[in-house]
């Protein structure tokens, strides 16, 4: 089981950059492949980003392409979501998500869908004024 934490949300300008964060309790984060989710006011939830549970792989949303960038540390048990050049319509409920993998596995895949996840956290607000 795994508990996650989003922060680093807030009201931002547009062009202006985030840095959201997502803190996991327990001590198997390694083994977590990890995405990105977000769902703004009247929408539906939607994919942003995603990273293998080894780090080298990462997948974005055509949108956001060039603009945000996931990253993680497992020492520390943390993803993140750098947002560089905020345009209004990235205003979100930003959400962290895991997927546990066998440590068999290579490491190297990355989740696009919702359903391929088992764990999520509550949300930070991000919010880029025009």
């Amino acid at each position: 089981q795994a508990q996650l934490v989003e922060s680093g949300g807030g009201l931002v300008q547009a062009g202006g950059s985030l840095r959201l964060s997502c803190a996991a309790s327990g001590r198997t984060f390694g083994s977590y492949a990890m995405g990105w989710f977000r769902q703004g006011p009247g929408k539906e939830r939607e994919f942003v980003a995603a990273i293998s549970r080894d780090g080298g792989s990462t997948h974005y949303v055509d949108s956001v392409k060039g603009r945000f960038t996931c990253s993680r540390d497992n020492a520390k048990n943390s993803v993140y979501l750098q947002m560089n050049s905020l345009k209004p319509e990235d205003t979100a409920v930003y959400y962290c998500a895991a997927r546990p993998e066998p440590s068999r596995l290579s490491g190297s895949d990355y989740y696009t869908e919702n359903y391929e996840y088992d764990y999520w956290g509550q949300g930070t607000q991000v919010t880029v004024s025009s």
